[in-house]
């Protein structure tokens, strides 16, 4: 510990945001203050180690070979020393705060919580609703719930399910559906931010290479269900987002398959995170509760499919 009183913590800092961040101005934005202020916290620490940690290039600063070894410890150290803050901060063990993305808590998750409440009401939760990837070891938050591919940098992440997407429309339009080439006559509402296109599913289809017409695009996966609800044409849509519309008879899986994206949704925590009961027991819960509704979601689907197309015995519809 003694060797942390040859260097000021700040300059740290300043070495550690540029080599993790890539630019002056960048770290600066995070570290709130003035780029200048950060190029001097950086003069100032790259003294006091007797050693040059980045070379100035026309584009910025780079980090030196001799640093590879430096500047990944410094963004570990740090990391450790901000969830000790958190932590320290923490007034009540028994408040669970998550961060979840809006569209999977407003049509997945929110009307579910009763169950988690009657199973533990020793736990209050606190709900964050956003799409930015939170760094849980710089903030109060115990637990985030996103979608990818899980390959977050500084981050543990735990596959809760994988993503499977399937196209769906209002019970009216899906009388007039036989053959899922069909859907091709039925324009298409579609997310603007979704990670996939049709061509998911289209080619597992054996549609590979034709195309729906778009009606309307938006940029919240919420409005594209709703959107289809009313009737307005067929989305492809994903199981945490559907299910609820499926099962209540609001919307129709016409056609198989399910088509893997190659995302799923993951437990998104800090490397260092402590184990608590409290996030331990929200994930069992939240394991059960998605187990147990995509076995209704596909029984919903396989009794849609057996109303509408003849099955020959022993055949199951393609999930």
């Amino acid at each position: 510990m003694k060797n942390l009183n040859l260097v000021h913590l700040n300059g740290l800092r300043a070495l550690e945001a540029v080599g993790r961040l890539g630019s002056l101005q960048r770290a600066a934005d995070e570290l709130g203050v003035s780029v200048g202020a950060v190029s001097q916290q950086v003069i100032k620490a790259e003294g006091q180690l007797g050693r040059q940690i980045f070379e100035r290039t026309p584009k910025g600063l780079v980090p030196r070979k001799a640093a590879t070894d430096i500047l990944p410890r410094l963004t570990e150290a740090f990391s450790l020393l901000s969830g000790a803050v958190a932590a320290a901060r923490r007034h009540d063990d028994k408040l669970l705060t998550i961060s979840v993305a809006p569209v999977f808590a407003a049509r997945w998750l929110v009307h579910r919580l009763g169950g988690f409440s009657a199973r533990h009401p020793e736990i209050n939760l606190r709900m964050d609703a956003t799409t930015r990837l939170i760094d849980p070891s710089a903030s109060d938050i115990d637990l985030c719930i996103r979608v990818g591919k899980g390959h977050w940098p500084g981050v543990r992440s735990e596959l809760i399910l994988a993503q499977r997407v399937f196209p769906v429309c209002s019970p009216a339009l899906a009388r007039h559906l036989k053959v899922p080439s069909d859907l091709l006559d039925l324009p298409a509402v579609i997310d603007g931010h979704a990670l996939f296109g049709w061509d998911v599913w289209l080619e597992p289809a054996g549609l590979g290479g034709r195309m729906l017409a778009t009606r309307h695009v938006f940029n919240e996966a919420s409005l594209c269900l709703d959107a289809t609800i009313a009737g307005q044409g067929v989305m492809l849509a994903w199981q945490t987002l559907a299910s609820h519309a499926v099962q209540t008879g609001q919307l129709v899986i016409p056609f198989g398959p399910w088509a893997p994206t190659g995302d799923g949704h993951y437990f998104v925590t800090t490397q260092t995170t402590r184990r608590t009961p409290a996030v331990e027991a929200f994930k069992t819960w939240l394991r059960e509760e998605l187990a147990d509704d995509m076995r209704a979601l596909e029984s919903a689907f396989e009794r849609s499919i057996r109303s509408r197309v003849p099955i020959t015995p022993g055949q199951a519809p393609a999930l």
